[in-house]
């Protein structure tokens, strides 16, 4: 089956029945992807990076563990992750907020507003406020004094993860389009990633 393709800077989505799976690529390496799901017959039902830690008691899901909605259902499910296990999910996405206190002027991409492209796709209000995505590939560790620190990308061209629906699910994904250079998110000016649905 072809790949499909999350531009640079953009988003892009796709619809899996419960018990469907797909495959996140990191193509070039070291790209982070902002994820989300939300469930296909309420979308205000969606996953939560809180509840989740709440839920397994621990950052995010190894294989076997699945993300939950606020309502604690789980959503997706993590199969298989291919790479060095660095991710995050105590940081929101960039949004114009972000951007304006980084002295931005104008218009500029952000995950927030990938999100909201993509849902309005699918016929479907944005959130608010903007659900927390799951941070896939970004390296974010926490000091003994509790600080968190971004440290550069440690994910190699071809790593992956694959995950499954726990329900019929809308999946949201953008390719982080920070390239703003003070935090290394990226670790390199933003690239497309591939995924597909297994």
């Amino acid at each position: 089956m072809a790949l499909d393709i999350v531009p640079a800077r953009l988003g892009a989505h796709l619809a899996l029945p419960k018990g469907g799976r797909f495959k996140v690529i990191n193509t070039h390496g070291t790209q982070v992807i902002d994820m989300w799901a939300f469930d296909a017959r309420d979308p205000m039902r969606y996953m939560s990076m809180s509840h989740t830690h709440s839920f397994l008691r621990r950052l995010y899901p190894r294989p076997g563990e699945a993300f939950v909605t606020w309502e604690r259902h789980p959503i997706l499910t993590v199969i298989e992750d291919a790479s060095s296990g660095d991710h995050d999910t105590s940081y929101p996405c960039c949004d114009e907020h972000r951007y304006r206190l980084e002295g931005v002027v104008g218009f500029h991409d952000s995950c927030a507003n990938n999100l909201k492209v993509e849902l309005a796709k699918c016929g479907i209000a944005m959130p608010v406020p903007t659900p927390q995505p799951f941070n896939l590939w970004m390296n974010v560790k926490v000091r003994d004094d509790a600080r968190i620190d971004f440290m550069k990308p440690t994910s190699k061209p071809g790593d992956y993860m694959i995950l499954e629906a726990n329900m019929d699910a809308i999946v949201v994904m953008s390719a982080c389009p920070y390239d703003l250079g003070t935090i290394p998110v990226n670790g390199a000016p933003p690239r497309d990633v591939h995924f597909e649905v297994l």
